[in-house]
């Protein structure tokens, strides 16, 4: 443990990024353990290569909190550094596997540069983080010269070789740049080689020990004379205890030793420990693109902070061995790491990814228990009553976190959930009606268009359908549907209102929707509820106002046909809906029920158009849409006035 002295730094609150990795779940525990003063919040997505068993030692501790995420999504990390009051970041996320990065280039560019810059980001923007500890690695440095006794010290050039080092030299220019910058209080790390208990097989070491558990011959690429030096992972997690207690803003810090060993003395040492003869059992395969001969650090810098090598390289071995052999199935299925040259998937699941967070399904209820909702637009009102009506049916839910222009954050969810059926509740309304979109064009492209059009790209790629709650003012009454005639627009008809961005917005991302078999778009108008204080309701709007346009409409009850949204899922409906309740009803009458069901003394007046317009940016779209389709799919539909005494005024009727 780290002694704080005078100048020492006292954390209250870390996250942990990557947290149940390897490294840093090592971190993690250590922390927890040794300093039950400090709330210790650590996130991680659960890719391939992390594992929640690696934390069990600090599950039931009562100053650790996991939270399930990416930090690529901003939104994510933001709301965890002011929920948590975050001060402290220490941050081990990233693709670390060489070989991978041959293959999967631009996933390393997006976690370990993109990922990155999300934190400082947030950093920035927040101003609350104190401390923070970005893990870089020895690879940024290149190759160090064979000859020399002299390691790279902190100030060395960086000179990557490959697409992972490449990336994290990236992040360490962000990282210096924000430093110098805005002042964040960054320090940096660079490590050799670490390996002990819990590490993912597709690394040297485990890959060899396990191997040699089966009595396979052990790769090794080239002629195995590449060196590296190696640190058993307690002696890390106590140098990041010392770092985060003792190091000192701005400064990069080496986490290194001077021991090294070639490939193929590790493989000659495991293979004595399992009682083989190297030359059977040893196998040589043809190098990767690539393969730095030697990486050498100067390690004086950590030391003088008070740190030093404890676990000898023959301890530290002898330890992990024991520890593959008590735990062969730790990682499951591992066959692909073990192979000479492995390409895992960057975005693969881990293999225990529900062991901590998963739920478990109850008896047969119905088909509810098949269903498992993701939705969008937590924040927003339709998608709030969604959730809230998946509770009180039973249906297994989760929002989802990622942005919907986002393709990555969107497909990362997807693979997270593993939904049946995908509703798409988010959208650009106005902050507080439509007129804000008139001045904020591109963010309401960006989230009505894009993000609409991704999300139904990605679930269309993923067989899965897309509940669209979309709009029925995109059109206006015209010489064919004239107010009053009782002729509304059918689901067929060409939009005709183009009044307001907003309208133009959603009329133009249903016309693209068409080609996407995979989408129910559902035409919402006028929403109401029986939720007379929520401002969003059309009924507590107009009652709020001093005129109103007397003008029949068509309208939804969000009381009645939400239920209906999720019935339409479970029947797998498709294509356009007006989702609207049948019929008409015009502001006046919806005001007199409201005089006589709430309050006998309420009064009103009405202007017209003409009037309106000089009070509002954009003209508003008046309709009456056929709502014959859904009738049709669910004879037992209320008209809308029925629906709005039924749903709405009776239940809130003052006696």
């Amino acid at each position: 443990m780290a002694s704080p002295g005078a100048d020492s730094y006292t954390p209250r609150n870390i996250l942990i990024t990557g947290a149940a990795g390897f490294i840093a779940s090592h971190v993690a525990n250590r922390l927890i353990k040794n300093y039950p003063n400090y709330k210790i919040v650590v996130i991680d997505k659960l890719d391939y290569c992390s594992s929640l068993k690696n934390l069990l030692p600090s599950k039931s501790s009562p100053n650790f909190k996991f939270v399930k995420g990416d930090i690529a999504s901003a939104d994510l990390v933001n709301h965890l550094l002011v929920l948590e009051e975050i001060d402290t970041i220490m941050h081990f996320a990233a693709q670390t596997h060489v070989d991978n990065s041959f293959g999967n280039s631009f996933e390393f560019t997006n976690n370990n540069i993109y990922g990155t810059h999300v934190l400082l980001e947030a950093c920035k923007v927040t101003r609350r983080v104190k401390r923070f500890i970005h893990v870089s690695t020895d690879e940024v440095y290149g190759e160090t010269d064979s000859e020399t006794d002299v390691g790279n010290p902190e100030a060395s050039q960086l000179l990557p070789t490959n697409p992972y080092s490449a990336t994290k030299a990236g992040a360490e220019m962000l990282v210096m740049a924000y430093h110098r910058s805005y002042g964040l209080p960054t320090i940096t790390t660079r490590g050799n080689n670490v390996y002990g208990p819990n590490q993912f097989p597709e690394k040297l070491i485990p890959k060899f020990l396990l191997l040699a558990m089966k009595g396979l011959p052990l790769p090794i690429h080239g002629d195995g004379s590449n060196v590296r030096s190696y640190l058993y992972c307690e002696d890390v997690a106590e140098a990041f205890d010392v770092v985060l207690h003792k190091g000192v803003i701005g400064h990069v810090y080496n986490v290194g030793t001077k021991k090294e060993r070639s490939v193929l003395d590790v493989a000659e040492d495991i293979c004595k420990l399992f009682n083989l003869d190297p030359k059977q059992n040893i196998k040589f395969v043809d190098n990767r693109p690539f393969n730095d001969q030697r990486y050498f650090l100067d390690d004086q810098k950590l030391k003088k902070l008070g740190w030093q090598e404890r676990t000898s390289w023959e301890e530290g071995l002898k330890i992990t061995t024991e520890w593959y052999r008590n735990n062969p199935d730790w990682w499951g299925d591992v066959t692909a790491a073990l192979l000479p040259h492995p390409r895992m998937t960057v975005v693969g699941n881990s293999n225990d990814d529900t062991y901590f967070v998963g739920y478990e399904r109850k008896a047969d209820d119905g088909n509810k228990t098949n269903l498992k909702f993701l939705i969008y637009g937590k924040s927003g009102w339709i998608g709030g009553l969604l959730g809230k009506l998946c509770k009180e049916d039973g249906i297994a839910f989760e929002y989802g976190c990622g942005r919907l222009e986002d393709r990555r954050s969107i497909i990362e969810d997807i693979r997270k959930v593993s939904p049946t059926h995908v509703f798409n509740a988010a959208g650009v309304t106005g902050r507080p009606n439509v007129d804000w979109c008139e001045t904020h064009k591109v963010e309401t492209i960006r989230t009505n268009v894009v993000g609409t059009l991704t999300l139904a790209d990605i679930c269309k790629e993923h067989g899965l359908l897309m509940v669209n709650f979309a709009t029925g003012c995109i059109f206006e009454y015209d010489n064919d549907h004239q107010e009053g005639s009782g002729i509304g627009f059918k689901e067929e008809d060409t939009p005709n209102f183009i009044g307001s961005f907003y309208s133009k917005t959603k009329a133009m991302v249903e016309e693209l929707l068409k080609e996407f078999e995979n989408v129910c778009t559902l035409r919402v108008r006028m929403p109401i509820s029986s939720d007379l204080s929520n401002p969003r309701n059309f009924i507590t709007k107009i009652s709020r106002c001093n005129k109103v346009v007397n003008i029949p409409n068509s309208m939804t009850v969000l009381d009645e046909l939400l239920p209906i949204s999720i019935e339409m899922a479970k029947r797998n409906c498709r294509g356009i809906w007006k989702f609207t309740n049948p019929g008409v009803v015009s502001h006046n009458e919806i005001l007199e029920m409201y005089r006589d069901y709430i309050d006998p003394g309420f009064k009103w007046e009405n202007f017209n158009l003409e009037e309106q317009a000089k009070v509002i940016v954009a003209p508003r779209s008046n309709n009456e849409l056929d709502a014959t389709k859904l009738k049709t799919e669910f004879p037992e539909l209320l008209s809308i006035k029925d629906s709005i005494i039924k749903y709405v005024f009776e239940p809130n009727k003052k006696t």
